[in-house]
């Protein structure tokens, strides 16, 4: 079973600015990726975390260094997971209503990036997240042991 918790954070100006270029870079890669994958027929993961790791060295795209990794390859993680429910839909494989293509993120007020236990840890009553630093939480209820 897979649980998500929601906390709110109040970040320093610095660490809104680190967030806001993660959150940009995960859009980036999302579309990126995308483009990609409309070009030719859907690559896979594997080829698209190559193709991440190719342009992160093009003097273009040299600014995707400066935000944790972990966060780009879930955005990749799950494109993969978006062409796989809509492929398993076409086929008829997946239940319920038809899922449409894949589609670009555009810039919003609404912006998320996913971390898994590589990009962030616990310490004491702060978080820290990869490549930001420590993030002071309101915590609203216990984390579960």
């Amino acid at each position: 079973m897979k649980a998500r918790y929601r906390y709110r954070f109040y970040p320093t100006d610095q660490q809104q600015q680190s967030l806001a270029q993660l959150f940009g870079c995960v859009r980036v890669v999302w579309n990126d990726a995308l483009a990609k994958s409309l070009k030719n027929k859907f690559p896979g993961f594997n080829e698209l975390c190559k193709s991440l790791t190719i342009s992160k060295k093009t003097e273009e795209r040299l600014w995707l260094n400066d935000v944790s990794s972990v966060a780009l390859q879930q955005s990749l993680k799950q494109l993969d997971a978006a062409y796989k429910s809509y492929f398993d839909s076409l086929k008829g494989k997946r239940k319920g209503k038809k899922v449409g293509k894949p589609k670009f993120k555009k810039r919003t007020n609404r912006q998320s990036a996913t971390l898994t236990n590589a990009g962030f840890s616990l310490k004491g009553d702060e978080v820290y997240l990869a490549k930001i630093g420590n993030v002071k939480p309101i915590w609203s209820r216990q984390l579960p042991s």
